[in-house]
């Protein structure tokens, strides 16, 4: 079953726009849950809190950066963290990205990715692991699908202080709250760091 196409979430401007359900994404569309390939709740968990979560963008990651077979998109709940404004901007088109801080009381609703070996590698790739983003196992993180608690998910966070947090007014910003028009032109500073309860993981690792 076809749920949409691509051109009904479009990534410009940053972070794109995403459905509101769970989804698998193949051939430039978006189809039902039903149809992801048997044993995808065993691949790695990856919460999509930025454009990843765009149908558009993960068509760009398969032309651009090869990414191949279909996307298991699963809408989860996330409860203590949320998606904010970086600190710094992106060189390419002087958009703000999105990166991921510790927000105790607020809960927002985003995606997790479970990806393959070869869909983790391209977003290695995509976020700049090991130098704009690490690719982290958050502790403990309260994200549920259909209510219940997942275990083992993975997140990009902030390397370095362009992608950790901007504070405006000793504060960080949420995407939820500001758009990409106003979050370009937001002053702040970067917070010391992401505060999230994470391990951080060596580029080395590999994943079954």
């Amino acid at each position: 079953m076809i749920l949409f196409a691509d051109a009904d979430y479009p990534a410009d401007p940053y972070p794109g726009t995403r459905p509101d359900c769970s989804y698998v994404h193949l051939d430039g569309a978006g189809h039902a849950l039903d149809t992801a390939p048997p044993g995808w709740r065993s691949r790695t968990p990856v919460l999509a809190y930025g454009s990843n979560a765009c149908p558009s963008k993960i068509t760009w990651l398969r032309t651009q950066l090869g990414l191949t077979g279909p996307v298991v998109a699963a809408r989860v709940q996330c409860t203590g963290l949320a998606a904010v404004w970086a600190a710094g901007l992106r060189q390419r088109d002087g958009q703000r990205p999105a990166t991921l801080t510790a927000l105790p009381g607020v809960t927002e609703d985003h995606f997790v990715w479970f990806a393959t070996p070869e869909q983790l590698a391209v977003l290695d790739i995509c976020e700049g692991r090991g130098n704009r983003y690490d690719l982290a196992m958050l502790d403990k993180a309260d994200i549920r699908l259909d209510g219940v608690l997942l275990s083992g998910v993975h997140a990009y966070v902030g390397a370095s202080p362009i992608r950790f947090p901007l504070l405006v007014n000793g504060s960080p910003v949420r995407i939820a709250d500001v758009d990409q028009a106003d979050a370009a032109a937001l002053v702040g500073e970067p917070a010391p760091g992401h505060g999230l309860a994470c391990t951080v993981l060596p580029p080395e690792r590999t994943f079954s």
